[in-house]
């Protein structure tokens, strides 16, 4: 629908929708850029993926990682990015990211006080060539997106909770307009913006759009954010947006069942494995974290036991994921391998196998039948663990075609002025199905893109302000 600026009553310079980490960043940049900002949630109190998480960060080049000797690089990512995706990702947001994410986290740690460290103990692995995941020592996702919020409050980013996005207007130029929402009482809002930034998340909780695009997920566990609609997405393909990597998404193989507890996945890094049923390995645990999961579920009952012992969950401990599991209890314990059998059902004839081939790999330094090298990993011996896992659908990684500068993009590769998208809302690097998701590149994407967009609307709606 057509509508001019100067038809609607008032208007705020730069609307940001969604209060997840790419929104919140992006809210912080706006601010930083002098423009003044309003950020709306759907949520009476802000959780989205972000609080779903474990709360960090892969990013290159940064401050943290100067201090301790890691040498990374924007180029080292991007190339890191390429071969994982085996090319088949978007160059130029790939390069974007690469490029900003470490800028992007040295200024949410010094302008925005967000106490980011590099996490020594998550090893380079499953794509990440170098040491260059961040977080907040000792807390998760949910903590972090906590403290985001207050940091709006500290910067005075208006924040309107409970209101939903339900229309995007823009004027006879094709330039966004304005917006219109929900609020918490179904009464309908509107008014005018000179630039809108979406960070509403994806559209894995869409069990339509889900079905559509990733149809081997028709059954699959969500373990995500109720509120994953794909709004930004359908209103954006409204507006005439392109989309792309709409089949793409983060699964991960290790949810532990019942808890609902995602295990980080420094327990196969360090050298743990993934059992069945059947008491057999069945995939090599190095190779990919998200695209296990369809391996996982595929398995004799559809789950799994991650086994491992007390040296390896001793470097674990660290972790929000790994105390809670503790705390409660769940794994199982066992002090050879056939008390774990017993103790998870299995036949103890098949996991004695399995443990001598794993053996005989680190013994003559040849990879076992799986395909996995053992020369810098620990065998499980002493003490050993096991968690129930299963395998499920976390986000998406598919949405709204953006440029290097988080401008979303028409198919004719133009690009619809004032209209910014970022996190769940935009296409990411993981290329078009599964297996080229990166640990911690979910959130690389939120905040980096979340910063691109939020200082490309400040600027905008400081060059229509000049303009008037």
């Amino acid at each position: 629908m057509s509508r001019q600026l100067s038809s609607f009553d008032y208007c705020i310079p730069v609307v940001v929708v969604g209060g997840g980490a790419c929104g919140a960043t992006a809210a912080l940049a706006a601010k930083a850029g002098g423009a003044e900002v309003l950020l709306i949630e759907q949520d009476p109190h802000p959780y989205g993926t972000t609080s779903m998480s474990q709360g960090l960060i892969a990013a290159a080049g940064t401050k943290a990682q100067a201090a301790a000797d890691i040498e990374d690089s924007p180029d080292v990512l991007f190339d890191d990015i390429m071969t994982k995706t085996k090319g088949e990702t978007d160059p130029v947001i790939a390069r974007a990211l690469a490029d900003n994410s470490g800028p992007t986290i040295d200024w949410l740690t010094e302008h925005c006080d967000i106490p980011f460290a590099l996490d020594l103990g998550f090893k380079p692995s499953y794509g990440n060539s170098r040491y260059r995941v961040h977080g907040w020592p000792g807390h998760g996702g949910e903590d972090l997106l906590g403290l985001m919020h207050r940091r709006l409050d500290d910067h005075g980013v208006d924040v309107m909770l409970g209101c939903r996005l339900s229309n995007i207007f823009t004027d006879e130029r094709g330039a966004v307009s304005g917006i219109a929402i929900t609020q918490p009482d179904g009464s309908r809002e509107e008014f005018g913006c000179e630039a809108l930034v979406l960070a509403c998340g994806g559209f894995a909780a869409n069990a339509e759009l889900v079905v559509k695009h990733m149809p081997e997920l028709a059954n699959a566990r969500y373990n995500g954010h109720e509120g994953s609609h794909g709004d930004a997405i359908v209103l954006g393909q409204k507006l005439g947006a392109a989309v792309g990597d709409m089949g793409s998404y983060q699964g991960y193989a290790m949810l532990t069942d019942p808890q609902g507890i995602t295990v980080p996945p420094l327990p196969l890094i360090e050298g743990g494995v993934l059992i069945n049923t059947n008491g057999e390995r069945f995939v090599d645990e190095s190779l990919d974290i998200a695209g296990m999961m369809l391996e996982v579920l595929a398995q004799p009952r559809g789950y799994v036991w991650v086994v491992y012992d007390e040296t390896i969950e001793a470097t674990c401990l660290y972790t929000t994921e790994m105390a809670e599991l503790i705390r409660l209890n769940a794994p199982r314990t066992a002090n050879s391998v056939k008390a774990l059998a017993k103790a998870i059902g299995v036949p103890h004839k098949a996991l004695d196998r399995e443990f001598q081939i794993i053996d005989r790999a680190k013994e003559t330094g040849n990879r076992d039948a799986m395909g996995r090298d053992w020369s810098e990993c620990h065998v499980p011996e002493k003490g050993l663990r096991a968690l129930k896992v299963t395998g499920a659908l976390y986000h998406t990684q598919g949405g709204l075609q953006i440029d290097g500068h988080a401008r979303v993009l028409r198919e004719d590769g133009s690009v619809i002025p004032g209209l910014f998208a970022g996190g769940g809302s935009a296409r990411a690097v993981s290329g078009p199905s599964h297996w080229g998701y990166m640990p911690a590149m979910g959130l690389c994407t939120a905040v980096t893109l979340g910063r691109l967009a939020g200082m490309g609307a400040a600027e905008r709606a400081s060059k229509q302000a000049i303009s008037a």
